[in-house]
């Protein structure tokens, strides 16, 4: 398999619909997200709105002309945006930390691979391709707590997570990039509680 990955515009990206539902449904259809195939097809739709937003930038995996995975992201505007999960972010960090440290930055919004080439690599270039051309490192992203493996990968590739969720588990979390001039004033993760002994 000799899988190349490049950065993108949202037309080519979008002439590889196809593959990218597939990749969308596999990567998405199983635990945590359980998406169903509509869901699958909401995404393309919204992909289509979402590739002319100011400072959109994807990233496409490929294997001959088999789509194995891709990235998306884009520049957060200014003032940070209401819908989705938004609100939980700014919530946990607050106006001034939402608008220091997301808004203007660069928001990966989804990545996904396919199975087959899952745990080699490929993520983390995709990742790369989105995110290292900023050369201010202001990137984010969000993603789901329950989304285990995806916190470990984004951990993994140095992004550092600076919201919690409420006990429980449920909800969202922030990361920021390995380069975001933020991190060093993010509070450090809570780590598991120990037993006295």
């Amino acid at each position: 398999m000799t899988v190349v990955v490049r950065a993108v515009c949202g037309e080519r990206l979008l002439a590889y619909a196809e593959g990218v539902r597939a990749v969308y449904a596999d990567a998405f259809g199983g635990p945590p997200r359980r998406e169903g195939p509509e869901r699958a097809d909401a995404y393309l739709e919204r992909l289509a709105g979402d590739a002319h937003r100011p400072g959109f930038t994807a990233a496409l995996a490929l294997d001959g002309d088999t789509v194995l995975g891709w990235a998306t992201a884009w520049t957060t505007p200014d003032p940070f945006p209401a819908g989705r999960c938004h609100p939980q972010i700014s919530a946990a960090l607050g106006e001034r930390r939402t608008g220091d440290w997301l808004c203007g930055a660069r928001e990966v919004d989804e990545l996904a691979v396919a199975a087959p080439a899952r745990r080699s690599g490929l993520g983390g270039r995709l990742l790369a391709a989105v995110t290292a051309d900023r050369p201010d490192g202001r990137c984010w992203l969000l993603t789901s707590v329950a989304a285990r493996r995806a916190l470990a990968f984004y951990e993994r590739e140095g992004w550092i997570q600076v919201t919690r969720p409420a006990p429980g588990g449920a909800g969202v979390a922030a990361f920021l990039g390995p380069r975001h001039p933020a991190r060093t004033a993010a509070p450090l993760p809570l780590g598991p509680s120990r037993p006295e002994q």
